[in-house]
């Protein structure tokens, strides 16, 4: 009987192709649906009751591997092949870690500078005034917001374990370029 279904499958090949082509509208694609639905008439043979339309019972499970498949591909969004995605850019795990560490670490020396050299820090530094600005801001003179914005700057660096001199030069702001 085994063998029976087995020839009975091949000789019904042709029929199937031909439906899975009407269905896909693409030979490639039907080729890939005639064998799954091959693989699961061999994998559910006992399912098919000998006596009735071994064709039926094909094109059922063909047409409900197509829906599957359907179903499947509307949500899975559109496939790319990896080696046509060199577009794709992945992040250096050990680069992120040792910025996030860093910024870490500058966060925490920022949070214990002292008031007058945070405040210089912020108003120069992150709201890009300039020393005359911020002196006029803190009422003081541009020598105390450039004395103190230097000390809060040395405090990072020493607090952060960053090194400072690494071949950076400072524009008339004082920003690191």
């Amino acid at each position: 009987m085994a063998d029976d279904f087995g020839q009975d499958l091949i000789a019904f090949l042709p029929n199937l192709r031909r439906f899975a082509i009407s269905l896909c509208k693409s030979r490639d694609v039907a080729d890939d649906l005639v064998q799954e639905t091959c693989e699961k008439a061999l994998a559910n043979r006992g399912g098919y009751q000998p006596g009735t339309r071994m064709d039926a019972w094909l094109f059922r499970i063909m047409r409900n591997a197509w829906i599957d498949r359907t179903r499947r591909q509307r949500t899975e969004g559109v496939k790319t092949d990896i080696d046509d995605a060199h577009f794709l850019v992945g992040q250096d795990g050990a680069a992120v870690t040792e910025a996030r560490i860093t910024l870490d670490e500058t966060a925490r020396a920022i949070a214990a500078l002292p008031d007058d050299q945070r405040e210089v820090l912020m108003l120069v530094s992150v709201e890009a005034l300039s020393y005359k600005e911020a002196a006029d801001i803190l009422e003081v003179p541009i020598g105390t917001v450039m004395s103190r914005l230097a000390r809060a700057r040395k405090k990072i660096i020493d607090g952060a374990g960053i090194d400072g001199s690494a071949g950076r030069s400072a524009d008339k702001k004082g920003f690191a370029q």
